[in-house]
């Protein structure tokens, strides 16, 4: 798994354990968590993808 997509999911599950806690406390701040959760994600999806293209890319040259 590429260095960055790991990042993304620390920082993902970070970001909902950060927003349960706010919901748990009645902050709404946890809307804010619960997007950067979401943007995370969508981070490690799409480092994961490159590099699974790249990968596939490098077994077609060879």
């Amino acid at each position: 798994m590429p260095r960055l997509a790991l990042y993304a999911l620390v920082v993902c599950a970070l970001a909902v354990a950060a927003a349960v806690v706010s919901f748990v406390q009645g902050s709404f701040l946890g809307v804010i968590w619960v997007l950067l959760a979401g943007l995370s994600s969508n981070m490690a999806w799409y480092y994961i993808r490159r590099a699974k293209v790249e990968k596939q890319a490098a077994e077609q040259e060879a």
